[in-house]
């Protein structure tokens, strides 16, 4: 296992260094591309992840998706992924239905997979799928049409989909640069499948290709934003890569991340504005500075820099789930963005 492991994590360490001079054409568009009729104005954003969760929160997703569209100040709407509990089937039908419900939003929906709805899926109370197979499910079902969001007036984003990672995207406004990273829970699908004591060949091909397309992504999205002066940068993502909950994490749990985090570190560092990263998974709102100076993950993942500019928010999940994220971004503001937990109805 140990060696298993250290042999994985060699392999994800090559993707971050042949990654490391990624230009904004990598990335999918150019800054015309990203920012064409967004305009550099104030905005308001919802954010939501983790949702729904088992039948309660299933039967009242559909009011969720109303309240959202009710606020008029809402211009668009990201979903942090995990749109099942870890403990339920993983069917054709239940993605068709939540792709229902994805499609009655009014605003541009930016969807960002989980670890959920397919890396967990071998799971025998998950249906004992092939993770792989339902990945692909998730495509076909969530990104018909790559380069362009789900909901009721779809927008223009840039897409990864001619490397395969139709769900990896970018896009600017309100001067501030956007990507949604296909990053999830479970070591970064790293963890075995069921029956197996360490990720299978096919499993680890599929981290390490897509590993290195998310550290492309990142790259390019701050490159557009140094190109295009934008006043910040924000990742959107479903794994808690620094789960404050988590007393004593061991490398073997997390070093799937470690190639993400070092090039979300570095490229922070160089930013002159501020970074966000938004993430589900751990389930519980939280606000923190994970790679600021004197945190104890600077070490864990080996980062040589500090990024005290990185501001890290949870977003609340799970049955219990009472609220989102209603975010303003306003360049007059020195942070930028603006956020507002909003309860639901």
């Amino acid at each position: 296992m140990r060696t298993r492991s250290t042999t994985v994590a060699a392999a994800l360490a090559v993707c971050l260094l042949m990654t490391g001079g990624v230009t904004l054409a990598d990335a999918g568009g150019t800054a015309s591309d990203h920012d064409r009729g967004t305009g550099r104005g104030a905005f308001t954003f919802a954010v939501i992840g983790d949702i729904p969760y088992g039948q309660a929160q299933t039967d009242a997703f559909p009011g969720r998706v109303d309240q959202l569209n009710s606020d008029p100040q809402v211009q668009l709407v990201d979903h942090l992924g995990d749109i099942k509990s870890g403990s339920s089937v993983c069917s054709d039908d239940y993605f068709a239905a939540i792709r229902t419900q994805f499609d009655r939003f009014a605003d541009p929906l930016v969807y960002t997979p989980g670890d959920n709805e397919w890396t967990d899926c071998h799971r025998t109370n998950n249906g004992g799928y092939n993770p792989l197979e339902r990945l692909d499910k998730v495509r076909t079902t969530f990104f018909p049409s790559p380069g362009r969001t789900l909901g009721g007036h779809p927008m223009r984003v840039s897409s990864q989909v001619d490397q395969g990672y139709s769900e990896n995207v970018s896009y600017g406004r309100g001067g501030v640069a956007f990507a949604a990273v296909h990053i999830v829970g479970s070591n970064n699908s790293l963890a075995p499948w069921t029956g197996n004591n360490t990720s299978t060949p096919e499993q680890t091909a599929e981290v390490l290709g897509r590993t290195a397309s998310d550290i492309e992504l990142i790259r390019g999205t701050f490159a557009h934003a140094r190109s295009t002066r934008a006043r910040a940068v924000v990742l959107l993502t479903q794994a808690d890569m620094f789960d404050p909950t988590v007393t004593d994490p061991q490398y073997s749990d997390y070093f799937g991340f470690q190639p993400i985090v070092r090039a979300i570190a570095e490229e922070s560092a160089r930013f002159s504005g501020p970074v966000y990263l938004f993430n589900g998974d751990s389930h519980v709102f939280n606000q923190d500075h994970p790679l600021a100076v004197g945190s104890r993950w600077l070490a864990f993942y080996g980062v040589k820099a500090p990024a005290a500019n990185l501001t890290r928010i949870t977003v609340e999940g799970s049955t219990e789930v009472k609220e989102w994220l209603k975010v303003t971004v306003d360049q007059r503001v020195p942070a930028v963005l603006t956020i507002q937990r909003i309860p639901f109805s």
